[in-house]
């Protein structure tokens, strides 16, 4: 079996942390910006796999640091869909403009 080479997947790598800059910068919604910034983690996580898969294959530390940026995302998602409901309860949107807006 032929080993993709590691342009290739650093290619899509950089292409997934862009469209998901590209997400973050231009959505005014709560929710597609938070999945951008999955996006963003996600390719980190690839080049960390990457890296480790090609540079140090007897080492497991790239994978170690997969694992903790995963857990560290999905504690990132809880609490921001928590702040999202609160928004929506509040605005009855989830418009990022909206958020500029609220008074306590």
């Amino acid at each position: 079996m032929s080993e993709v080479p590691i342009s290739h997947i650093l290619f899509v790598s950089t292409a997934l942390f862009f469209i998901g800059m590209y997400g973050l910068f231009t959505r005014r919604n709560m929710i597609t910006m938070l999945m951008s910034i999955e996006l963003m983690l996600n390719s980190v996580n690839i080049n960390f796999v990457t890296f480790n898969k090609y540079l140090y294959p007897e080492k497991l530390d790239g994978i170690f640091f997969t694992i903790f940026i995963i857990t560290i995302a999905a504690a990132e998602a809880a609490v921001a869909i928590a702040i999202i409901i609160n928004l929506y309860r509040s605005h009855k949107s989830i418009d990022v403009e909206d958020a500029t807006e609220m008074k306590y």
